[in-house]
């Protein structure tokens, strides 16, 4: 910070310079004045002492309110228009100013951006809500005629959007979630077999088998938000399955305390390359260009949930070894600590 003090000074600087320099030629051309050299040299350096601890009593005060805001900004919370420092000058009173007034002005900016974003989310919610009502009854159309051959292969055509727009709505729900976290004791197994359930029609219609494995085992979790990130895994599981497949969900319990669903199929697999950026927002591999499906959301959406409520994701995979995808519960210790704490 000194070189560069030195540097917005340096006019200042050569101003002193110059009129020292003035000062010693007119005595040096005036005949009528008669000092000897050594006072002429001991003067310069009685002046340059001076100029040089005013200079640096000047650095210390008028870049004292800048190291501050050095300081300031190494540290940066969400108040931090509240911790400036004190102005030492006016220069420094005008920099607090535009401070506030460009924190006021953010801070009003960002409320109107959350106000259009609610009311997006909001319209949002209420239009796939609306949206849900007549595929209800297109639901109950096709159960009242399984019979009909055509209309079973509409029910397939039927789950992928009513999958579309159910996602969609817990993306709107997505920031709120928090506020809708509800722990709860649930039989792991059985919320993937409801997901399971509600896609027979989709694994019937390439003749997928769903396989369990291991004990029903208890975990503490938020039921809905659960069973929304066993649906996107096995979505992906059940798209990228060949027909004929067999996907094969089990648990487990390690020695931890930790209880591990895992889902398994028997697709293409995830080259080594991609296998880091599955969880990326957007990103849909090679497989997913292959298919010509994939929006590259909803395990990135899995993973989001996942590190809101306390669940490890973790993919297992090579290409033509089919995918594990893990979800790895917290141990009930930990959230009876949690509660009693």
């Amino acid at each position: 910070m000194f070189i560069r003090y030195v540097g917005s000074m340096k006019s200042w600087i050569l101003l002193f310079m110059m009129l020292l320099g003035f000062t010693d030629l007119l005595i040096w051309l005036d005949k009528g004045i008669h000092i000897q050299i050594s006072s002429i040299v001991y003067l310069n350096t009685l002046f340059l002492l001076s100029f040089i601890g005013f200079f640096l009593w000047r650095y210390r005060k008028e870049t004292k309110y800048a190291a501050a805001l050095a300081a300031l900004h190494q540290e940066m919370n969400d108040d931090w228009i509240e911790t400036l420092p004190m102005a030492e000058n006016v220069r420094d009173e005008v920099t607090s100013e535009v401070l506030r007034a460009a924190d006021l002005l953010f801070r009003r900016k960002l409320s109107e951006c959350k106000k259009a974003h609610l009311i997006e989310n909001e319209y949002m919610a209420s239009w796939v809500h609306e949206v849900k009502a007549p595929l209800t009854t297109m639901k109950l159309i096709i159960d009242a005629n399984r019979s009909d051959p055509a209309l079973r292969k509409i029910e397939a055509e039927w789950l992928r959007i009513y999958l579309l727009i159910d996602r969609q709505l817990y993306i709107t729900r997505l920031p709120s979630l928090e506020s809708d976290y509800v722990l709860e004791a649930a039989a792991i197994q059985r919320l993937a077999a409801k997901e399971v359930r509600d896609l027979a029609s989709w694994c019937v219609e390439k003749n997928i088998a769903v396989d369990f494995e291991g004990e029903d085992t208890e975990v503490i979790t938020d039921s809905k938000w659960c069973r929304f990130m066993i649906r996107q895994v096995l979505t992906n599981a059940v798209k990228y399955s060949p027909d004929g497949g067999t996907i094969v969900i089990s648990t487990e319990m390690t020695e931890a305390g930790h209880v591990i669903l895992a889902i398994k199929d028997e697709g293409p697999g995830i080259p080594a390359h991609d296998l880091p950026r599955i969880f990326d927002k957007g990103f849909t591999g090679g497989n997913g260009r292959l298919q010509n499906a994939a929006t590259g959301l909803g395990l990135y959406l899995a993973q989001t949930v996942a590190a809101k409520i306390g669940i490890t994701l973790e993919a297992q995979s090579g290409p033509g070894k089919g995918t594990v995808m893990r979800m790895i519960f917290t141990a009930k210790n930990d959230f009876e600590s949690i509660r009693t704490g």
